[in-house]
Formats: C-alpha cells, sequence, structure tokens
C-alpha cells in the first residue's frame, strides 16, 4: 500500500518516519489517502500517474522545471485523478488547490 511504494514514488522520509515540511503537504496527502480508502479510486492508478508526474517533472528542461518538490507532484497527480474520474470540477480543484497552498486550508487558523 502507501507506506510501501518504492522508487520514483517514494514517499518523503526521515528516520523512517513521513515528512511533510508543510501543512497542506500532509493534508494533500490525507486526501488522497481518504479518497482511496473509500473505494473512490484504485491504488495503482495514483501511483502510475505519481510516477509519470514525476517522470515528466525529470524530462523537462533544467530552466524549464519548478524546483522539485515530492507533494507538488503528489498534488498534480491527485487532481488529474479526481478530474478524470469526475469526483471535484476544475474550479474545485482550482479552489481547493490554492486555498491548500497559500495556507487558507490550515488546521490552525492563525492569520
Amino acid at each position: 500500500m502507501v507506506a510501501d511504494m518504492g522508487g520514483t514514488a517514494a514517499l518523503p522520509r526521515r528516520n523512517g518516519e513521513l515528512v511533510f515540511e508543510a501543512p497542506w503537504e500532509s493534508q494533500a496527502f490525507g486526501l488522497a489517502i481518504a479518497l482511496y480508502e473509500r473505494g473512490y479510486y484504485d491504488w495503482e492508478e495514483f501511483r502510475g500517474r505519481l510516477i509519470s508526474e514525476i517522470g515528466d517533472w525529470e524530462r523537462a528542461e533544467e530552466d524549464e522545471r519548478e524546483v522539485w518538490d515530492y507533494y507538488r507532484r503528489w498534488l498534480a497527480s491527485f487532481e488529474a485523478l479526481v478530474k478524470d474520474r469526475g469526483l471535484l470540477s476544475e474550479q474545485e480543484i482550482e479552489e481547493r488547490t490554492s486555498e491548500f497552498v497559500s495556507g487558507a486550508r490550515d488546521d490552525d487558523h492563525h492569520h
């Protein structure tokens, strides 16, 4: 399952523990896991998309690609999957994503 993903798709870890650099990363992770556990999609389908997304990043010209960020690749894969499956509309995805990345959806609302 998720924790066993190896190779390109392996989750960032430090001393065996999952590592999240920002609250939105753990939220994006949790959302993908929650929808998988509720049977909205097959894990291998998501994993395949994630590997493909990482591959696209690796193949991009160095001056054209974003700074490496595992969870941005994770989020892009998840967005594509929920859009293709019709789970959320493009607009809903964009709203959620901007909320996560801006911090508006952080658990503790310190503004």
